[in-house]
């Protein structure tokens, strides 16, 4: 039977006001998982979008002087140019406004009254515009009166003839769900967050609203609006062909993975599986919430303006060296600090020195002792196989779980060894002896070259490629021992110059 595409998504993003590192940081986590799987030679598809409805939505576009359906196409555009820059390679782009993610919503809203787990009832409780999502009065209360989320005036919201989801009702097969699924939640601490709150009852939801204009009516009566949540969520399903591509759907679901923000966690770990058991549809095999980056001692956030961009980051760094320091800086799951500073020493402590002198002495050495060519015969370090064995085993096992700072932590235990084995064998002075053995020594070091880009890759596609150009290898899984005799390696200018070139905007070059 052929194995089941890996399907894997981000969040959509919210079209009113511009992407920051934070949305970046969920989509190249997205973005390295899928290359991952891709590069073990399974087929993926990963999906991100566009969260386009909701009175929010409708109230920037009024107050830039722009009809809604313009604020979104922008948004949407600016996403796309966004991930082109960040070296993401996505293969689905969804946005709450396209017709079938429409007709996809209209459907399950349909399904979901007629058979009982949507009815209607009257509403009042506070409500708040920036985050689209009802609180108790207690949750309120305990924030001074306002939002417990972004602290902005709380709205008390009257709604005659509402719509419910019976969310209440599917409490105990939530529950019973992750005790027989302990990987669906992830990491730990939000799991057990999330079981607590299941565990302490669930109440329905209100799935609809009055008086937005900008969102998709509720079949059958357009003077109401279905939540923009409920909307959303249904990304993940349209996204993927329901229903207007079943056989696509049927390779694709279940998904493999949700990469979802902390603070939404609770939409995708709760409402999204009740949805889904409502629609007798299998739910996803995992969820996973990161963590925040803080900037100044803060929550990065667009509600409160306190955000930095990629663009910004990488006046000076490439795209994939901010893609590595988000995978590298912190464990996946974990809250960070986000600075240049820290970006700088991270790009000295791991790239520019370890790696990048790994590369550049081997270059050199290939030059003066072979011509430019791996020598034409020779055998691999029995000890270096080890550690390429022990790294690829542990990096493996930790990409698999989305553990991507001690994969990487894996890698660089063999970058560090690769660097002793120089040091350990001097090469130079075994050229002076005539020495064979530095055959295998410098058999072995190409091999390492070969073997770091590979498995590389995912974290810094374009900056391996590079990489791959300098000794002629193809980028692939790579195998323990491997090695290329008489290859010719062409070399080619510093792969991460020293921080004082990269701030002058200058290149450096290997002469």
């Amino acid at each position: 039977m052929r194995e089941k595409i890996y399907y894997i998504t981000t969040p959509i993003y919210y079209a009113n006001a511009p992407l920051h590192i934070g949305h970046a940081y969920s989509t190249v986590a997205a973005d390295t998982a899928k290359r991952w799987q891709a590069l073990k030679g399974r087929e993926t598809f990963m999906l991100t979008g566009m969260d386009e409805h909701g009175e929010k939505i409708y109230r920037s576009a009024e107050k830039s002087g722009v009809k809604p359906e313009e604020w979104v196409d922008r948004g949407a555009a600016a996403a796309k140019e966004l991930w082109s820059f960040m070296n993401i390679s996505y293969d689905g782009f969804v946005r709450t406004t396209d017709n079938f993610h429409k007709k996809a919503v209209e459907e399950v809203f349909k399904k979901l009254l007629a058979q009982g787990d949507i009815y209607s009832a009257d509403y009042q409780g506070p409500y708040c515009v920036s985050c689209e999502t009802f609180f108790t009065e207690q949750q309120v209360k305990d924030a001074n009166g306002n939002c417990p989320d972004c602290g902005k005036k709380i709205n008390e919201i009257k709604a005659e003839s509402a719509l419910f989801f019976r969310l209440s009702s599917y409490g105990e097969k939530l529950l019973n769900f992750y005790k027989a699924n302990p990987d669906f939640l992830k990491p730990s601490e939000l799991a057990n967050k999330t079981i607590d709150t299941v565990t302490r009852g669930l109440k329905d939801l209100c799935v609809t609203r009055e008086k937005v204009t900008w969102g998709i009516s509720v079949p059958g009566d357009p003077s109401k609006t279905i939540y923009v949540w409920f909307d959303a969520l249904v990304n993940y399903l349209s996204g993927a062909g329901f229903p207007h591509d079943m056989e696509r759907f049927g390779k694709l679901w279940p998904a493999d993975c949700h990469i979802v923000g902390k603070e939404i966690y609770y939409f995708h770990t709760v409402i999204f599986p009740a949805l889904l058991m409502a629609l007798d549809l299998p739910l996803p095999k995992k969820v996973y919430g990161h963590g925040w980056w803080t900037l100044k001692n803060d929550k990065m956030s667009k509600s409160t303006g306190n955000i930095v961009t990629p663009y910004e980051v990488c006046k000076h760094f490439e795209p994939d060296i901010l893609r590595f320091f988000f995978l590298r800086e912190m464990p996946f799951g974990a809250d960070g600090a986000f600075s240049i500073d820290r970006i700088e020493e991270r790009y000295a402590a791991d790239l520019a020195n370890p790696l990048g002198n790994l590369f550049k002495r081997t270059e050199v050495m290939l030059s003066k002792y072979f011509g430019g060519k791996t020598p034409s015969d020779g055998s691999f370090d029995a000890e270096i196989f080890k550690k390429q064995t022990e790294a690829l085993q542990k990096f493996s096992s930790f990409m698999d779980e989305l553990q991507f700072h001690s994969a990487l932590n894996a890698l660089w235990e063999l970058v560090d060894a690769a660097n002793r084995f120089i040091e350990e064998k001097k090469p130079w002075v075994l050229f002076k002896e005539k020495s064979p053995r530095l055959n295998d020594v410098m058999l072995t070091l190409e091999g390492c070259l070969e073997f770091i880009t590979g498995i590389l890759s995912p974290f810094m596609p374009v900056k391996c490629a590079e990489m791959a150009s300098h000794i002629a290898a193809e980028i692939k899984l790579p195998e323990p021992g491997a090695f290329r005799k008489g290859q010719v390696i062409p070399g080619g200018e510093i792969l991460f110059p020293a921080l004082d070139i990269i701030r002058s905007g200058e290149t450096q070059n290997s002469d």
